[in-house]
């Protein structure tokens, strides 16, 4: 199985996850499509090799304990996000590519509203989307372009490390969930007193990780996170819900001054089924955006949105429109 495996790794870069799962075929995913290699079956043993390999003794314990596990693996050099779990059938595992060469922002088509981010040196930005979105590979590009033209101290917790940034004008820390740091929680609260200009939070999951990035955000550190949302107005309602009532208008008023712009992404089929290209919706955190915030009128962003092209915002619908006229995506495609 394995040897099957590093081939597919090497020779297609068009796969994004592997699926290995006791019991049944070796598949993968490709442009978006489920693939089975009928001719090559995972074995319970192949999980466990690939686990004791990779994971330290903490992780392994981890995962006997609880069933899950999140971490990284590497396979002939190249590196995976993992995640193991259990099956009816044994363990099983998904390998999600991690590309070594940082990304560029050029090398996308990204609305001009995500260049301004550069040059913010204070606030919150999230990046929002499903999995396998896209999220990780646009912060990636706009943290390496921060790296590139200015002078800071980059702090990043992810689960796990995905890009490795070396240093350039800036300089670079990476810690991953699990082996360099606990919890998101623990390492945020600990990058506060490590000199940082930037911090990339890999996920906001919990309470104590979104309050210490909006106060992270609020005392002059540029933080960008990620969340598995859909559009501004479900974001913001997520995090002001995280929070118990009696601190929801606390909440509403930290975010409405620290919140400065909303991504979210969407990946599709290019027309010529060769690659995939994203959709983006932006919503800036201008002075009516910050009133409705504050007065929890998220509903009305929407059409605040509609109305702020100037300010670079551009709502999924029109980002999809835009695609589909510029031929780079099917009309079929576009209402998948």
């Amino acid at each position: 199985m394995f040897e099957k495996l590093e081939e597919l790794a090497k020779n297609n870069k068009k796969i994004s996850d592997f699926h290995l799962r006791s019991g049944s075929s070796l598949a993968y995913r490709q442009t978006g499509e489920i693939i089975m290699v009928k001719d090559v079956p995972v074995k319970p043993q192949d999980l466990i090799d690939l686990m004791t390999t990779n994971c330290n003794e903490h992780e392994t314990k981890k995962f006997k304990d609880t069933h899950e596990l999140d971490s990284s693996v590497t396979i002939s050099g190249l590196r995976f996000r993992a995640n193991f779990y259990k099956t009816l059938n044994g363990p099983a595992a998904v390998l999600r590519r991690v590309e070594s060469k940082i990304p560029e922002m050029g090398q996308f088509d990204l609305p001009d509203a995500l260049y301004d981010i550069v040059d913010m040196h204070k606030g919150l930005v999230l990046v929002t989307g499903p999995t396998g979105s896209g999220k990780s590979t646009t912060l990636a590009a706009i943290v390496n372009e921060i790296n590139r033209t200015r002078t800071a101290n980059i702090i990043t917790v992810e689960d796990p490390v995905e890009f490795i940034h070396t240093d350039a004008k800036s300089i670079v820390s990476h810690r991953e969930v699990g082996k360099q740091t606990e919890n998101f929680a623990s390492a945020l609260k600990a990058a506060l007193r490590e000199d940082p200009d930037v911090i990339l939070v890999g996920e906001m999951r919990d309470l104590e990780t979104i309050s210490l990035a909006l106060t992270a955000a609020e005392t002059g550190h540029l933080v960008f996170g990620t969340l598995h949302t859909s559009g501004a107005p479900n974001t913001i309602n997520r995090i002001i819900d995280v929070f118990p009532s009696e601190q929801q208008a606390q909440i509403q008023a930290q975010l409405a001054d620290s919140l400065r712009m909303v991504i979210t992404q969407k990946l599709f089929k290019t027309a010529d089924g060769k690659g995939r290209v994203g959709a983006f919706e932006i919503m800036v955190c201008n002075s009516p955006v910050k009133n409705l915030i504050r007065e929890k009128k998220i509903h009305q962003i929407p059409s605040v949105m509609q109305t702020g092209t100037r300010d670079g915002m551009i709502s999924m619908e029109k980002s999809i429109e835009n695609l589909v006229q510029s031929g780079k995506i099917s009309n079929v495609d576009a209402k998948q």
